[in-house]
């Protein structure tokens, strides 16, 4: 079993996802169960990007693949990231972002999505979601992260392929068990704000920030239910008064 997440920015600005595209997309989210997902769901609203992620047996990663890519192109307010996808490498454009990683078999679906958003393009956002990547490998309770931002075109399962001027990557990491959510969650988060001007913020927020800047949204996605992780760690990072 894997869970693979697809992110794109379908909006019709630079900044915001509208209240009518995400109830669009979330209307639609059922038609992946139809289709043989174990779960899906919405996951991540980041300035002007959505993810939409899914828990699949691996035998069906194409078919949900091409599912999510129908549902972002058939409620897209601009088609954007979408019209990007090439099924030859040559022909590759900007487009969607991807990640997948693996399950174990005898575990609960349990999983972290970071996705990151930028307003210009901005180019250290590889390196930053790639420190999230590379703290959570080889934790212990991971069981499997997705693969690292490299340079190059990059070809999706089911859907086609797309260039490395994609800008907005996803990151997911698998977990052995609810106790490393908090643990592997912090870590992963960390390593991303210790970049330069990434800033952590709540699902759904707008990117109001100073352009040059990149916001990140994480989300626990646990049997199949969602939370905002940087909810909690608002919380938890607050400091303490002597």
């Amino acid at each position: 079993m894997k869970i693979t997440a697809i992110g794109a920015d379908i909006s019709n600005n630079d900044t915001s996802c509208s209240g009518n595209l995400i109830k669009s997309l979330q209307a639609n989210i059922p038609h992946l169960i139809d289709l043989g997902a174990q779960n899906a769901a919405l996951t991540n609203i980041t300035g002007d990007d959505v993810v939409i992620s899914a828990f699949v047996e691996d035998d069906l990663l194409e078919k949900i693949n091409r599912g999510i890519v129908d549902i972002l192109t058939e409620n897209s307010e601009d088609l954007g990231d979408v019209n990007g996808i090439s099924p030859t490498p040559e022909g590759a454009g900007e487009g969607i972002s991807y990640a997948e990683a693996h399950i174990r078999q005898d575990r609960f679906p349990d999983a972290l999505i970071l996705a990151f958003d930028t307003y210009g393009g901005e180019s250290f956002v590889g390196a930053a979601a790639n420190s999230a990547i590379k703290a959570a490998r080889g934790m212990e309770g991971v069981t499997d992260v997705s693969d690292e931002i490299v340079p190059g075109v990059k070809k999706i399962p089911g859907v086609g392929y797309v260039s490395d001027k994609t800008d907005d990557p996803v990151v997911v990491a698998t977990l052995e068990d609810l106790e490393s959510v908090g643990v592997v969650a912090g870590a992963m988060v960390g390593a991303a704000l210790g970049n330069k001007n990434v800033y952590l913020v709540k699902r759904g927020a707008p990117s109001y920030v100073i352009p040059g800047s990149v916001i990140l949204s994480v989300t626990a996605y646990m049997n199949g239910n969602m939370m905002d992780l940087a909810v909690p760690f608002e919380e938890r990072t607050r400091i303490l008064r002597v």
